[in-house]
């Protein structure tokens, strides 16, 4: 499973980056470790609205996302 690492980055750029991986896949899976409360929001958001499952595992004082379709 791909796992991108959005950790550090400020928003937009999380979202933007789970959204290329959405359109590359197209379906699958794959897991977005960002270290922001917001970006966390931001993608649940995103991928609810494109129907994407979505799970969201708190590792400490990051969340690890996983995205299926």
């Amino acid at each position: 499973m791909e796992v991108m690492d959005a950790r550090g980055l400020l928003c937009p750029e999380p979202v933007l980056i789970t959204k290329n991986e959405m359109e590359k896949l197209g379906q699958g899976a794959f897991q977005v470790i960002v270290d922001t409360s917001a970006a966390r929001d931001n993608i649940t958001r995103l991928a609810k609205s494109k129907k994407w499952e979505i799970t969201v595992e708190p590792r400490g004082d990051e969340f690890v996302l996983t995205l299926k379709k």
